[in-house]
This record gives structure tokens, sequence and C-alpha cells, in this order.
């Protein structure tokens, strides 16, 4: 005779266990996990099976049946920020693609630090990922050791770089700060400033750097670098408004003839603008900012941030495609189809994407130049 919760009461102090759905079922584990997998059981068995989980609101262990199975539906997505617009944006559009396709995120924050990253690379993999998603092409040798032990399909966002580890989705964040600095060349400005975090572990702020000095250079200028200005000790690290706001400062006491400063980020850029105001200073009247991301401050503060825009959602739909591609190339195309008895008979096809694929940007005029 069938158990019921009446009869065999749960302790309330654990969640329920796949062994005690089979106990009250009376059935085997076994069964309760084909049951949950959605492989073949009698049509009673089931119904018995599903009405105790329901009844006792039971949740598989998904990491549990990734490790006994060796796959998961897990991806892993590392953002160095949780408080960016913009990686939150593209967290949304990676999980609008991977989750009608029945995948689920496991997302970390690396707050700018590679050895970090490197950790929560290690720890992630525990869960058997079927792809892990990171953000920037700059990695610890071991990370990179990690990922190819791992053998999972790797996805590179929000840069360009020369030696990809396996899939890109991205622009060339030094191109990009090049462009800007024409931008301001061209709307007349002469004495161009850059300023960038303090922090070295910011790697896209390093090669926006590096594009603003190739291109102020290439116009026979010279740079006005404040990056590696002493900061106070309240700035640790990563971006801040406080950064932008401190370094004009720094530039305008070393630089007092600057006419325009372009930031690595509309944060520094907005942080920059509030100093001004303090200063009595007028933008651009007196000195030009621009800034980079297109956050939403730069749209809504006056004056208005000149920028460039990167469509951060779309960098995220991009990677849910190319990822799905990446799975569908590594476990669907040449496996034989078992329901059709042959082993000649392939998987229906997706259509191939590049395994490299380049985002648009664009500066965005505004009131700020």
């Amino acid at each position: 005779m069938k158990k019921t919760m009446s009869d065999d009461k749960l302790s309330t102090s654990a969640p329920p266990r796949m062994a005690d759905v089979a106990r009250i079922a009376g059935v085997s584990k076994m069964t309760v996990s084909r049951v949950l997998a959605g492989r073949p059981v009698s049509l009673a068995t089931r119904e018995r099976v599903l009405s105790v989980v329901n009844e006792m609101g039971y949740v598989a262990d998904a990491a549990a049946g990734a490790l006994s199975s060796g796959r998961s539906s897990f991806v892993a997505v590392l953002v160095p920020s949780l408080s960016s617009s913009n990686f939150s944006d593209t967290v949304r559009g990676i999980n609008d693609v991977i989750e009608p396709a029945g995948m689920q995120m496991l997302l970390a924050n690396t707050d700018y630090d590679l050895p970090r990253e490197e950790e929560l690379v290690r720890a992630l993999l525990r869960y058997q990922p079927r792809c892990i998603v990171l953000t920037g092409s700059h990695h610890t040798a071991e990370t990179h050791s990690l990922l190819a032990r791992a053998r999972v399909p790797v996805i590179e966002t929000w840069d360009m770089p020369a030696n990809p580890i396996d899939r890109v989705v991205g622009f060339s964040n030094a191109e990009a700060s090049r462009a800007m600095v024409r931008h301001l060349y061209e709307r007349g400005y002469e004495r161009i400033a850059f300023v960038s975090s303090a922090s070295k572990l910011d790697r896209r702020g390093i090669d926006r750097r590096r594009g603003y000095l190739k291109e102020v250079r290439a116009a026979g200028c010279e740079p006005r670098d404040i990056t590696k200005s002493a900061w106070t000790t309240t700035m640790a690290h990563g971006v801040a408004m406080a950064h932008g706001a401190a370094a004009l400062q720094q530039l305008l006491d070393r630089w007092p003839d600057t006419d325009a400063v372009m930031c690595a980020s509309d944060i520094h850029a907005f942080g920059a603008v509030m100093a001004c105001h303090r200063l009595g200073l007028s933008v651009p009247g007196d000195i030009a900012v621009a800034g980079f991301g297109d956050f939403e401050v730069s749209r809504h503060c006056y004056p208005t941030i000149t920028t460039v825009s990167v469509d951060a959602y779309g960098i995220g739909r991009a990677t849910g495609e190319s990822l799905l591609a990446a799975l569908h190339e590594a476990e669907g195309e040449g496996k034989p189809d078992k329901t059709r008895g042959t082993k000649t008979v392939v998987a229906t096809k997706r259509k191939p994407l590049p395994t490299v694929i380049k985002i648009h940007y664009e500066v965005v005029p505004r009131e700020s130049t």
C-alpha cells in the first residue's frame, strides 16, 4: 500500500530529499530520478511520484545531478561589476537567449580582480557548466590552464583580443577610444587630457588609455594622462565618480590650459562634470568632457555627456546565440540519433555563427562637447 504524507511525516528541520520522495512514493531513487529527468516510466508511477514531489515541495539538486551525469544545464557568467548597468544589460541579454533553451545562469562578480576571477573559474568548474562566459580578454595563466583542461566552450566579451581563448563577442576598446579622440579634434579641441581608473585591474580602461595615447601622438600632440597620478587611499580600485572628480582637479593643477578631457567611463565623466560645476567652470565653454559607455547618467545629467555608445544588451544576446551555436557544434553534430537507430543521421543543424562577433560602437555627441 502506498505511503502518504500523513502516514509518514517528514522532519521539518531539513528540506526533503530524493530518498524521502522514493520512500513515500514506494519506488526506488532511480525511478524518482527517471521521472524528474523525463525518462520513460509507466504513467501510473510517473503520476504517483510527481504527486509526492508536489506535496512535499521537493526540488531536485541540479548541481548534484550534473556531477552524477557529467552534464548540466548551467552556464557560468563572470562580470567585473554587478552595479554597472552595462554589465547588467549584458547579463539580461544572455539570459533572454539561454533561458528559453532550458539553461540557467551561474553569475559571479570578479570585482575587476584577475586572481579573484581565477578562483571563481575554479569554483564554478565544479558545477560542470556547459559553457563559460568571461568579461574581457586578460586572464591569469592559471585561468587559461583551467579553461584548457575543462574543455568547454569559452566566450570572451566586451573586448576583441588578438589571441582569443575560443569565441569572442565584443569590440576593440582601443579603437573606440581613438574614435572619441578624433571626434574631439574634429570639434576643434587641441589640448585633450585622459582620465581613467586608479586600478591596473580595469583592463578595458587600460586599453582605452592605449587608444587615447596612440591617437594623440598620431596627431603630433603631447598626451595629458592623469591615470598614473597618486590617488587617495579611499579610492582603492574600480570605477567611481570620485575618481573623475579628483582627476579633474589634478589635471587642471598640472595642465591648466586643458580644453577637453576624455574619460574611460561615463561614471568618471560625470564626476568630472560635477567637479567643474563646483569649480565654477562651464562645460563645454571652459572645458569639454567626454565619457565612454552611454550609461543612463550621461543621458540625463546637465550637460548631457558625449560618449561612446555600445549595445550592452546586444552583446548579451549575441553571446547567448554564440553559446548555443558552440554547444550545438560540440554536442549535436556528428552524433548518432538513437531514436532513428542509425549512426548516419545527424541532429538538426543550426545555422553556423562566426567564432568572432564584432559589436558596433559609435561616438554619440552631446552637450558636454
